[in-house]
């Protein structure tokens, strides 16, 4: 998974691309972007929990720390750290 707790900054935004329903949790840094492939099916926010549960990881961060901008049901997402 990849590490991304220099970009811990409070107040800071990411544009996140999901891929549910992968066959591993990962998370992985591509041109630029943040790529998050979780195992969950996109019903009743379970992809969004599972999404937040790696960021939050990967950012060193509490889960509660992250609030979903845009994009709760579409692939491509937005983040802010509170």
């Amino acid at each position: 998974m990849a590490e991304l707790s220099h970009l811990a900054v409070p107040g800071a935004e990411f544009a996140v691309r999901v891929t549910p329903k992968a066959s591993r949790n990962a998370l992985r840094v591509e041109a630029g972007v943040i790529r998050v492939y979780v195992t969950v099916v996109p019903e009743d926010g379970k992809a969004n929990a599972a999404v937040v549960a790696l960021l939050a990881k990967a950012l060193g961060v509490a889960k509660s720390r992250l609030t979903l901008l845009r994009g709760a049901a579409a692939r491509d997402k937005r983040f802010r750290l509170d």
